[in-house]
């Protein structure tokens, strides 16, 4: 089974390597790597050229450095280049768990022929990634949990290029929560089959978008109600107080 791994990113020179580092350590035989660099200026790109595949050499097989409308406009460059059976991306500067970390998605694929597999990641100091802040341990998979403000974390959700073929990819009306509304829309809206696999699958440094400020974090759980009515959906009530909740409990794991 083929896996294509998207990672966007825009001057990130000191982290880039090791996150490329992580994917190219996967024991796993056959994995696509794309690489969408948003015309970056403080060396990103001449690592990135550095890591390109080519000769036998096993490293970028897709590198795409350009100005682009924003992440999610970045992650759909990706997608529209990825040839993979399976989809997945790693954030610049975070590190897939293990080198077994993809031949155990691809197990989870191939014993259940779901759609969408997800796991848990621990959310690790930004500086630090051996200092764990916050472990997100998302629970075997039921739709309704949507309902009570949970989703499966963005990074470590795996999903087959032929839902994004059916269902469409990134909404870049939305600044921060497009990872949201495209998992409502996939696993939710139309009930794709979704796995859960009980394994950490990516050590995530924290510091995005939407885990940044007060303000990034209100209009993220703006776009999270906007997500329900995109699709056509109403939003339960409470729904925002509960995700923030299940936030807050991820520093209890």
């Amino acid at each position: 089974m083929k896996v294509t791994l998207i990672t966007v990113c825009r001057n990130v020179a000191p982290v880039i390597a090791e996150t490329l580092d992580s994917v190219l350590a996967q024991t796993h035989p056959d994995i696509e790597l794309v690489v969408i660099d948003g015309a970056s200026t403080d060396g990103t790109v001449e690592i990135l050229q550095g890591y390109v595949a080519g000769a036998g050499k096993r490293g970028i097989d897709v590198l795409v450095s350009e100005p682009d409308k924003g992440i999610y406009d970045a992650m759909n460059k990706g997608l529209a280049r990825a040839t993979g059976e399976v989809i997945g991306f790693v954030n610049a500067g975070d590190l897939l768990m293990t080198h077994e970390t993809i031949a155990q998605v691809v197990s989870a694929f191939q014993r259940s022929h779901a759609d969408a597999v997800y796991g848990d990641i621990i959310m690790v100091d930004e500086h630090d990634i051996h200092k764990v802040h916050r472990t997100w341990l998302s629970g075997t998979y039921h739709r309704g949990n949507f309902r009570r403000g949970w989703m499966p974390p963005h990074v470590g959700t795996f999903i087959r290029k032929s839902a994004y073929d059916r269902f469409g990819h990134f909404n870049t009306d939305l600044r921060i929560g497009a990872d949201y509304e495209i998992l409502l829309r996939f696993l939710y809206k139309h009930q794709i089959p979704t796995v859960h696999l009980r394994e950490v699958l990516v050590r995530f440094r924290l510091g995005g978008m939407s885990n940044g400020s007060v303000k990034q974090i209100l209009q993220a759980n703006r776009e999270v109600r906007r997500s329900w009515k995109l699709n056509g959906l109403q939003a339960p009530p409470l729904l925002v107080t509960r995700k923030l909740w299940s936030k807050v409990m991820q520093f209890f794991h």
